[in-house]
């Protein structure tokens, strides 16, 4: 059977790891039970959480168990990485709601049925009760502070000013991973390589503390060519939740991808074939459209389900291939001009809006631009444009 660091090696996953060799023989052996931690700061998982997700499933696939750590007491003091502004507190039940929703969208990816089933823990459960004298005996006298202020996820906010709540994040997240060791036999911590240092550090106090191995594997951040993080819109997050960012939006999302990372988000974020992956990303000519509404259809089906993927591709492919036919229709009556359409229709909340996305050139009917804010609907069925991403059948009744 295939060792699952060769998959997520050839898949572009893998940023750092410690004891590399030894890590690569136990993965191959046995089932190894993993962790990856998610700090339940809003109440939906977003793009950024994509990779972990995938990450996960592949390590599951393999036959190795995920355990998934909801931060519920990590959350109530904030993890300084990539940060250079403190976290706002969040109470118990802000947090409580949010891991449930977790839980609802983690379903699409991780088994928590079969042999190697997943489990998900709250570090709140051991966290919120400790004793301060005795975290500090047993786990502060094992971290220099020295050490900790040279890592990256200080650095950048030692400048500003790092409060000494959170400089025991480090402390608490590697505390976690010694947890989980002792609960479930759980050897491996894998996260995003902003975290490197605070997974390290749980590795390395388990190793100390048990005299036991333990591994770290940090992925690659899914960035764009040029350096930036996805997930970004001018709307703000692409959230996993369809109330939050629709399946059409999210199609929409991978859709419009750069050319240059159709592929790398193909490897990291599907599971088609690395051999149907490089045959749909041979060409970087106009073909490598084909390629991103495979990737946009594919990412919508595994967030979202298979129909509502087939309806955003319906969607997309009549907005912008003329398939006017499989549009979404919208039924209104008593309208006589185009202003009055968009209003019936929801597409403007007043008229007054209305007219000013004409004015604006925003406003298409069919396949010609409405210049005029008296316009008259051009018939009693007809296609309906608002900028490039709204679009709707309108029928008079």
């Amino acid at each position: 059977m295939e060792n699952v660091m060769d998959v997520l090696r050839a898949r572009g996953f893998v940023k750092q790891t410690v004891f590399e060799e030894e890590l690569y023989e136990k993965l191959g052996k046995e089932s190894v039970p993993f962790y990856i931690g998610f700090d339940p700061t809003a109440d939906s998982l977003h793009v950024g959480h994509f990779l972990q997700l995938i990450a996960m499933s592949h390590m599951q696939r393999a036959g190795h168990k995920p355990i998934i750590l909801i931060g519920g007491g990590t959350a109530m003091v904030g993890d300084p990485s990539g940060r250079t502004d403190m976290r706002s507190m969040m109470t118990k039940e802000t947090i409580r709601h949010n891991v449930e929703c977790f839980k609802k969208q983690m379903a699409r990816f991780i088994s928590f049925e079969g042999e190697n089933a997943a489990i998900v823990v709250d570090n709140a459960d051991w966290l919120m009760n400790l004793n301060y004298i005795d975290f500090l005996r047993e786990i502060g006298t094992h971290f220099s502070v020295n050490r900790m202020l040279s890592a990256e996820c200080f650095k950048q906010r030692l400048e500003r000013g790092l409060s000494f709540l959170e400089f025991n994040y480090m402390l608490m997240q590697a505390y976690d991973f010694l947890v989980l060791y002792r609960k479930y036999g759980c050897a491996l911590e894998l996260g995003g390589d902003d975290q490197w240092s605070n997974i390290l550090a749980g590795a390395n106090l388990i190793r100390v503390k048990e005299q036991q191995p333990a591994f770290a594997m940090t992925f690659a951040l899914l960035t764009t060519s040029d350096g930036k993080k996805m997930g970004k819109t001018a709307k703000g997050a692409v959230w996993l939740d369809e109330n939050k960012t629709t399946p059409y939006e999210f199609y929409q999302y991978w859709r419009n991808v750069n050319d240059e990372d159709v592929e790398k988000c193909m490897k990291l974020l599907t599971f088609l074939p690395l051999e149907q992956i490089d045959e749909l990303c041979r060409y970087k000519d106009e073909r490598i459209n084909g390629a991103k509404e495979v990737l946009a259809y594919e990412l919508t089906k595994e967030v979202h389900g298979e129909e509502k993927a087939n309806v955003a591709q319906i969607q997309a492919k009549a907005a912008f291939g003329g398939a006017d036919a499989e549009l979404l229709t919208k039924e209104v009556s008593g309208v006589a001009t185009v202003v009055d359409a968009m209003v019936a229709a929801g597409i403007a909340k007043s008229k007054g809006e209305a007219r000013r996305l004409i004015e604006q050139g925003g406003v298409s009917v069919d396949e010609s631009k409405v210049t005029d804010v008296n316009a008259p609907v051009p018939s009693n069925e007809f296609v309906l444009h608002k900028g490039k991403k709204v679009h709707l059948k309108v029928k008079i009744v």
